[in-house]
């Protein structure tokens, strides 16, 4: 947990608590749910492998909104490759693992196709696309060696 929470902070969305946690059969993906409503992934392989070299990382692959109140549950089927949330509002929402693409809502009126992720839809509650997170970036290593500080100028 306070690993987790070490990561947060390096993440698009400020550090919440977070409300659900699961990963993969194999356990090389991480997905937690927050408070506000999102979902995480990390990449957990190399990590799990050998925690004390510290090249080995989680790495936050992605991140999307999935719901606009709290996450209180989700997994991933991985046979379809798709990630189930549930939250307080009472919905249950159906994501693409990989990208986080919308699928549906369970008891929507029309078929759910999981194999459909060309069209990218977000639910009526929702305006945040998924947000993919790049390769370790190099802007937070130079922000911990800052030279010079920021300073307030009330002229200014």
């Amino acid at each position: 947990g306070n690993l987790v929470k070490e990561l947060l902070p390096f993440s698009k969305y400020p550090s919440v608590p977070l409300t659900a946690l699961c990963t993969d059969i194999s356990t090389k993906m991480l997905l937690a749910g927050s408070k506000e409503g999102h979902v995480m992934r990390w990449s957990i392989a190399s990590f799990l492998e050998d925690p004390q070299n510290s090249k080995n990382q989680i790495k936050e692959e992605l991140c999307w909104r999935a719901h606009s109140t709290e996450v209180v549950d989700l997994f991933h089927e991985e046979e379809k490759n798709v990630v189930v949330t549930a939250s307080i509002d009472g919905s249950v929402r159906l994501w693409h693992a990989m990208n986080g693409y919308y699928l549906g809502y369970f008891g929507q009126p029309r078929k759910l196709e999981l194999l459909d992720i060309s069209r990218l839809i977000l639910p009526c509650d929702v305006n945040n696309f998924p947000t993919t997170i790049k390769e370790e970036s190099k802007h937070m290593e130079k922000k911990k060696k800052c030279e010079y500080p920021l300073m307030l100028d009330r002229d200014k």
